[in-house]
């Protein structure tokens, strides 16, 4: 039997079934989502496929009741952690009047649902970085117990936003997580002609941060990073950069033709290390999980996803007459 690492960090069996339930269900959803873009019923997709462990693995390190999560467009297992369901996630899909990000209003990616404390995203990438600095800078001043969660991509860590935030929170000593999900392309462009260190964690120092790189592949060594990450914000420690290293195994959307600019088997290769199939592996190897267990898990999740995507189909779509709510001022 494998060695039982999860266990040496307080994560129970339940947990990490938990976990792998809550990964391949962003990866059945998704998988999903690209057959009713190809089919033409959804307009657009951005994929989480192969991010899931480190999505999952770091939401599950953080506390869902207090915590603020300001995800980026791919981080479809960070929010169905927090509690988007895949109903939620497919009425946003198919832009329909239910959708708890915008109601239809704006493109799949953008999640924001205040009961959940998910902040909802922008279009321009890495705006939400500065949002979470700020409500860490509000948690602090209220002497509140808050830590908050930002998410980017690699490409991310370039854009002016991802400075000043970390800066401002160095400074301040503010209890975020900076977390980079470094999957080795900004769109088409590879690691090496976006950086010139070596990591991205690299730069925490600059910012009076630790910083460190994580298997991305890994959803335990990413919940132990994220783990301590949060208790140092939480003891008034300061923020940390996290850098979790995985691979993009789909074109950047739906509308990107990515063999313009990798090889089919670069591809291939980085799926042999699947995060789905090796923590599956894992959990098999350490008596967690068997066959059966699985067999479970794989027919309650497509049960699911079938239903979500029912539901979602025929769900109304927004009035016409709704196009200005919440644009401008209303009279009382």
């Amino acid at each position: 039997m494998a060695e039982n690492r999860h266990e040496e960090l307080g994560l129970s069996n339940e947990k990490v079934l938990e976990m792998y339930e809550t990964m391949l269900l962003a990866r059945k959803i998704d998988e999903r989502m690209w057959l009713l873009n190809r089919s033409g019923k959804i307009p657009f997709v951005i994929s989480c496929q192969g991010q899931e462990a480190a999505q999952v693995g770091a939401a599950f390190a953080l506390d869902r009741e207090k915590d603020y999560v300001l995800p980026y467009y791919r981080d479809m297992g960070v929010v169905l952690t927090f509690g988007m369901t895949a109903k939620e996630l497919m009425l946003s899909g198919f832009a329909k009047a239910e959708d708890p990000n915008s109601g239809g209003r704006q493109m799949p990616g953008h999640f924001g649902q205040k009961k959940n404390n998910i902040v909802t995203g922008s279009s321009p990438v890495t705006t939400q970085v500065p949002h979470a600095v700020g409500i860490a800078l509000a948690g602090k001043m209220e002497k509140k117990d808050v830590v908050t969660f930002v998410t980017f991509g690699e490409g991310s860590s370039n854009q002016g936003d991802f400075h000043e935030g970390a800066n401002f929170a160095g400074v301040h000593k503010l209890p975020v997580i900076f977390m980079c999900e470094n999957n080795k392309y900004a769109i088409s462009v590879p690691i090496e002609k976006q950086l010139a260190c070596e990591k991205v964690s690299d730069r925490a120092i600059g910012y009076g941060m630790p910083g460190i790189t994580v298997d991305g592949n890994d959803p335990i060594e990413v919940y132990k990073a994220v783990k301590e990450a949060a208790d140092r914000g939480r003891r008034g420690e300061g923020p940390t950069l996290v850098e979790t290293v995985s691979y993009r195994l789909t074109p950047h959307s739906s509308d990107d033709d990515d063999r313009s600019y990798r090889s089919p088997d670069e591809v291939a290769k980085a799926k042999t290390n699947d995060p789905i199939i090796t923590f599956g592996a894992y959990l098999k190897e350490t008596g967690v999980m068997n066959d059966e267990i699985e067999k479970e898990i794989n027919d309650r999740i497509m049960k699911l996803v079938n239903e979500a995507t029912d539901y979602a189909e025929n769900a109304p779509y927004a009035e016409a007459e709704s196009a200005m709510k919440y644009v401008y001022a209303e009279e009382k």
